[in-house]
C-alpha cells in the first residue's frame, strides 16, 4: 500500500509539474510542446522502476516502420501505454475522449499537440467528421496516429473483439499498420492496486501492409496482438 501511495503521489505531481513547466510552450511551435509528452513517458517509467520495482522490456524495435507513413494499433490495459509509447514512437497522434480536452492545463496541452477528440456518448455532426479529421492530421504530419482497437482499457485476461472502426481507419488511410502488444494491466490495472516487482513487456510486432480486405485485416491484427499477449501472460 505504501508503494502504491508513493507511486501515485509522485507520478501525478510529476505530471502536473511537467504540464506547468511546458505551459509557456503552448504559444511556441508544436514540436517544442511535444517534448512534454515524451518527458511524461519517461517520468512514468522512472516512477514504476523506483516505487514499484517494475522492469520494462521493449521487444521488436527492429520491426518499427521507418521512412513511410503508418499508424499504430496497440492493446490497451492501463494508462501506462498512453504515456510510455511516446518514448518509443515519434510523438504519436492520439484519439481521445472529448472530456479530456476540458481539463485545465493538461487539456490545453492535448489540444496544442493535435490530439483528435471524439464524443463517445452520442452521434453528432462533430463525430461524423471524425474520420475526416484523422485523414487531414495524418496527411499533414509525419507523426503516426495511434489507436486502441479494443476501444477502452481491459483486464489482462480479457479478449474482446476489436472494434470495426479500426478497419475503416486502415482502409481510409491506406497505409501500413504497426501492431503493438502490451501486458501493462498486470502492473497498472484499470481498477485496484498496482503490483510491484513485475515486468511490463512492450512487443512491437511485424507490420501489416496496406491493401488487405476489412475482415482479413481485423482478423490478422487481432490474432497478432492476442497471440503475443497470450505468450506474455
Amino acid at each position: 500500500m505504501i508503494r502504491n501511495f508513493l507511486f501515485s503521489i509522485f507520478f501525478f505531481l510529476g505530471i502536473i509539474v511537467i504540464s506547468i513547466i511546458f505551459l509557456p510552450a503552448l504559444i511556441l511551435p508544436r514540436k517544442i510542446t511535444l517534448l512534454g509528452g515524451k518527458l511524461m513517458g519517461y517520468w512514468a517509467e522512472i516512477c514504476l522502476r523506483v516505487f514499484l520495482s517494475v522492469k520494462i522490456i521493449v521487444k521488436g524495435k527492429e520491426n518499427i516502420i521507418t521512412n513511410q507513413k503508418f499508424f499504430i494499433a496497440a492493446s490497451h490495459q492501463s494508462m501506462f501505454e498512453t504515456f510510455y509509447l511516446q518514448t518509443i514512437f515519434r510523438s504519436p497522434i492520439f484519439i481521445l475522449k472529448k472530456e479530456l480536452l476540458q481539463i485545465p492545463i493538461f487539456g490545453w496541452y492535448l489540444k496544442k499537440i493535435g490530439s483528435i477528440s471524439i464524443n463517445r456518448d452520442k452521434i453528432s455532426k462533430e463525430n461524423l467528421g471524425f474520420l475526416e479529421n484523422i485523414l487531414v492530421s495524418v496527411k499533414n504530419s509525419d507523426r503516426p496516429l495511434i489507436i486502441f482497437p479494443q476501444g477502452t482499457r481491459v483486464l489482462p485476461n480479457e479478449r474482446p473483439s476489436f472494434r470495426k472502426g479500426a478497419t475503416r481507419i486502415y482502409q481510409e488511410l491506406n497505409i501500413a499498420c504497426q501492431p503493438v502488444a502490451i501486458n501493462s494491466g498486470y502492473v497498472w490495472p484499470k481498477k485496484g492496486t498496482k503490483k510491484s516487482h513485475r515486468t511490463i513487456t512492450v512487443s512491437i510486432l511485424t507490420r501489416i501492409n496496406s491493401g488487405m480486405g476489412k475482415e482479413n485485416f481485423l482478423q490478422n491484427l487481432e490474432s497478432k496482438i492476442y497471440s503475443e499477449l497470450n505468450l506474455l501472460n
